[in-house]
């Protein structure tokens, strides 16, 4: 029952990655289909991103009344008829009030799994949890890509629908394998609240090395690309050929570092993480003609970033106690995708007015930010009696 449930957990995150990279798939389709400006796709990202916020901050009080599993399915199916709708709109209009329960439903299911696996499985496991996510977001290109070759970008939305209802469907028929895990501080205690949540020592500069992360990993996600082509001078062909060596690079490497993050733990992992990133970054300013070395760059940068985001997750429980973790790791993904929604335009808007040459020395600001917050947090934590 305990390996079932994992398995069904890994399940319903890779859920939450196949819709991810759809958008920016089809949007070079979509856009022309639809007759609205390139530029648009910032918009639907911004209703998504502002659902997820909402339900990220809602989830502990959410799953304190409902329980993991049944806002699990909840949200799963919400995405589901999400992407229906996606695969039936022949409007902009229509894509936006999609976006609305496609974001509330991503959001609620990223807080409440990440949650409830950082109080009951190992950072080895969390670790693999998150390797799911990247699964889904490799798979849906490759649907969004034959459904482009071969009909429209309806059905590849229409196709990842219906793998979405597959996916609730069977986690709504194992609803008592989630008993092999019995939670008592989920279904008993009280909720702390955001206020709560913020008065905590050590919480405000957590959420703060939090999102400065996830600005770093998102700037990077979406620039990469960009940088090769201005200021490496690779052709757009290539650099888009390459464009998923991050993604590789942190998938491989959450896979990887699964094997040595319970022996050296959470804290150790994101030092080495960062120490990983930053040469990554580094080797970004080498000054070569070979292209080699900015695209061996990039899959170290995700190779870095790997531990990161999981071990800042899982630490949660152990830094402030697991009856209040479900409201910080709420409020942890809320800010996680403030800074990857706002951070990696404002780099577009300096890119643009000043060069994209500043890529490594922008992504070395928030890197710096999230080291010393991170480590400020485990150090206030040790004293209060913590764990690292």
């Amino acid at each position: 029952m305990y390996s079932l449930l994992l398995a069904l957990i890994y399940i319903a995150f890779m859920s939450l990655g196949l819709p991810d990279s759809l958008l920016g798939s089809g949007w070079p389709v979509i856009h022309n289909d639809l007759n609205v400006p390139i530029s648009f796709m910032g918009i639907i990202s911004m209703v998504i991103s502002g659902g997820t916020i909402v339900s990220s901050l809602l989830s502990d009080k959410l799953t304190r009344k409902l329980g993991t599993r049944i806002l699990t399915v909840i949200s799963v199916f919400l995405t589901a008829i999400a992407l229906f709708g996606f695969s039936f709109s022949n409007q902009f209009g229509m894509l936006i009030v999609f976006a609305i329960p496609y974001g509330l439903g991503a959001g609620a299911i990223d807080a409440a799994l990440n949650n409830y696996v950082a109080l009951h499985y190992t950072s080895k496991l969390m670790s693999c949890l998150h390797c799911f996510w990247g699964v889904g977001t490799i798979v849906s290109p490759f649907v969004m890509s034959y459904a482009l070759t071969n009909s429209t970008w309806n059905n590849g939305y229409r196709v990842v629908g219906f793998i979405q209802l597959g996916i609730g469907l069977l986690l709504l028929a194992t609803l008592p394998v989630w008993k092999a895990n019995r939670q008592n501080v989920e279904d008993n205690a009280k909720s702390i609240g955001l206020i709560g949540a913020l008065k905590i020592k050590g919480v405000p500069s957590f959420l703060i090395g939090f999102f400065a992360y996830c600005a770093a990993e998102a700037t990077a996600m979406y620039w990469a690309s960009t940088y090769l082509v201005e200021v490496k001078g690779i052709t757009t062909e290539r650099a888009a050929q390459f464009g998923s060596l991050f993604y590789i690079g942190l998938t491989v490497g959450r896979f990887l570092s699964g094997f040595i993050m319970d022996k050296l733990g959470d804290r150790k992992m994101i030092i080495l993480g960062t120490s990983i990133l930053s040469c990554g970054v580094i080797s970004l300013l080498i000054p070569t003609g070979n292209p080699i070395v900015p695209l061996v760059g990039f899959i170290i940068i995700g190779f870095g970033c790997a531990p990161i985001y999981p071990c800042i997750i899982h630490s949660t429980p152990n830094n402030f106690g697991e009856e209040n973790s479900g409201a910080i790791i709420g409020i942890q993904m809320a800010s996680a995708y403030v800074g990857s929604t706002f951070i990696p335009p404002l780099f577009g808007l300096l890119g643009t007015l000043i060069s994209f040459a500043i890529l490594p020395m922008y992504l070395s600001v928030f890197i710096i930010i999230m080291i010393s917050m991170t480590e400020l947090t485990f150090r206030i934590t040790t004293k209060k009696g913590g764990e690292v």
